[in-house]
């Protein structure tokens, strides 16, 4: 599902902006955007994220301005100089040119914010006051999410209405009855040229019977009806249902394909295909629940 929270604050000298994007997913996937300094909250932001987002990808970017530092920024010694040594070994083997200043700063660790001078004391307060904010922001997101699950949970509800409709269409169609099927056989039997009287009607009765039993859908709109119990159950259930809707959408599909091979019918022929249009909708649809 699709969505988007928004939360800021401040704490002492810091302001912060949690932005969070979410789009459609199988699976949960979360991608940070933090501030140097801070990949220290990477593990605990995708905790977060993963208790209150059951799946879909997950844009999460914090900004932070930090006010009342002396420099904002510091270069982290220890760091250069390995960079350094790193630089000149490799320029020296592979006779690349020198790297600039501003390539060197630019990777991860050399340049570290102000935050680093803070003690552990601050430095904690701040995390926590940034998670709180980052609870704020996933609330935010998740109602964003919920208004566009009530517009599904009424498409989705009206396709499966569609699906039953359809399911009882075919279940009383009058081509499935054994005096249809006879009518059949006896007007293929006139069309090659076989008349009434040189028919035997045992052998006729026998081949209705037989083909009666290969285009006998019972077991298919059982099962159909009982992916529709499934569905509507489902979608009267809090917490994330995505997954098994899609397992009912291949269910579904599987008995429609069944139906369809089976017909022996024109009409029942066009009600499985009707039924393959709507299921295929339903799957689409399912792609966006959680």
């Amino acid at each position: 599902m699709t969505g988007f929270g928004r939360t800021q604050g401040e704490h002492a000298d810091n302001s912060w902006v949690w932005e969070l994007r979410a789009v459609n997913g199988k699976g949960l996937d979360v991608r940070l955007r933090m501030p140097n300094g801070f990949e220290r909250l990477e593990q605990q932001t995708r905790k977060l994220c993963s208790k209150h987002i059951g799946r879909g990808n997950i844009q999460a970017t914090l900004t932070l301005n930090q006010s009342s530092r002396e420099s904002g920024i510091k270069i982290n010694d220890a760091v250069l100089n390995t960079v350094l040594q790193g630089i000149s070994l490799i320029e020296g083997k592979l006779e690349t040119g020198p790297s600039t200043a501003a390539q060197i700063l630019a990777l991860r660790g050399v340049v570290e914010p102000a935050d680093n001078q803070l003690d552990d004391e601050e430095r904690d307060a701040l995390d926590a006051a940034l998670l709180r904010g980052l609870e704020q922001a996933l609330a935010s997101l998740n109602s964003n999410r919920s208004a566009e699950g009530e517009v599904l949970f009424a498409v989705l509800s009206g396709q499966i209405d569609s699906v039953t409709a359809l399911t009882d269409r075919a279940e009383t169609d009058p081509s499935r009855t054994s005096k249809a099927i006879s009518n059949r056989l006896k007007e293929q039997l006139n069309r090659i040229g076989f008349e009434d009287g040189n028919v035997d009607p045992d052998r006729v009765h026998q081949e209705v019977a037989l083909l009666a039993t290969k285009a006998d859908i019972r077991e298919e709109l059982d099962r159909l009806k009982a992916h529709i119990t499934a569905a509507r159950d489902l979608l009267q259930t809090k917490g994330p249902i995505g997954r098994k809707l899609e397992f009912l959408a291949q269910e579904f599909n599987r008995e429609c394909n069944t139906l369809c091979s089976k017909s022996n019918a024109v009409s029942l022929t066009k009600i499985g295909l009707e039924l393959k249009v709507v299921i295929d909708q339903f799957r689409e649809q399912v792609l966006n629940v959680e």
